[in-house]
């Protein structure tokens, strides 16, 4: 089978596999009335997302894991086809769900979702970027190459910062070369201060005028203080090496 053929099947696969577990998960769920179907969708703004939870929140105590499971996979389909949208799923998940569990929920599931992304842009977008861009992506492989004991703390600060978007990280870092152990390691970690933030702005879902709410000073420390103890073991290791050479 050539090569293309075999990609293709893959992600055929997978979004085959996807729709079964979502029809399976809608299939399951309690009846709706006819005003709940219509709210009955991954929530595109925070109006959605406050529709989407009056309705989940009516089923929760009776159905908690068809819920739970429901809001999972949706946010693992949205970062697996960098989807937007998973924020207010980020939102809803604190509204619904107690914090340790919104926080495990989130965590896993997104990087869960960003390593199908890595793999669907590794088998399709990969070669596409080096066939036009050949010598760039040399240039930021050769990168990638010389910091290479460091990439799980630098994941770890692209997903506490809103340097890159999340999108852009899942998809370029298997055609420069990020291997998938860091990425997946790193995504799990990093996108947990800001998550617990999310999650914690949840709790008022339905007061919530906007989804900027939860940016305060105090958040935009956690933010800092987060990025910089996770670069503290690269300065470490630089300091270390360096005294060991001498």
């Amino acid at each position: 089978m050539p090569l293309i053929s075999k990609r293709v099947l893959v992600v055929g696969s997978v979004i085959l596999l996807y729709g079964a577990v979502l029809y399976s998960i809608y299939t399951n769920f309690p009846e709706l009335d006819a005003d709940e179907k219509q709210h009955f969708k991954y929530p595109r703004n925070l109006d959605d997302a406050k529709a989407l939870g009056k309705v989940l929140s009516k089923y929760k105590d009776q159905h908690f894991y068809t819920v739970l499971v429901g809001v999972a996979a949706i946010y693992i389909v949205l970062q697996s086809f960098a989807i937007p949208g998973s924020i207010f799923l980020t939102i809803l998940s604190g509204y619904l769900f107690p914090f340790p569990v919104a926080l495990g929920l989130v965590c896993t599931c997104s990087a869960l979702g960003a390593a199908v992304c890595y793999c669907l842009s590794y088998l399709v977008g990969r070669t596409l970027v080096t066939t036009y861009f050949p010598e760039r992506v040399a240039q930021w492989q050769t990168e990638i190459q010389k910091h290479r004991e460091n990439l799980f703390n630098y994941i770890i600060v692209l997903r506490i910062t809103p340097v890159l978007p999340n999108w852009f990280i899942n998809i370029a870092s298997p055609v420069i070369d990020v291997s998938l152990t860091p990425f997946f390691w790193g995504t799990l970690v990093g996108v947990a201060p800001p998550s617990m933030l999310f999650i914690q702005a949840g709790t008022t879902l339905q007061e919530m005028v906007n989804a900027n709410v939860m940016w305060s000073w105090t958040s935009i420390i956690t933010i800092i203080v987060s990025a910089i103890v996770s670069l503290l073991p690269v300065v470490y290791r630089k300091y270390a090496n360096k005294a060991k050479s001498e």
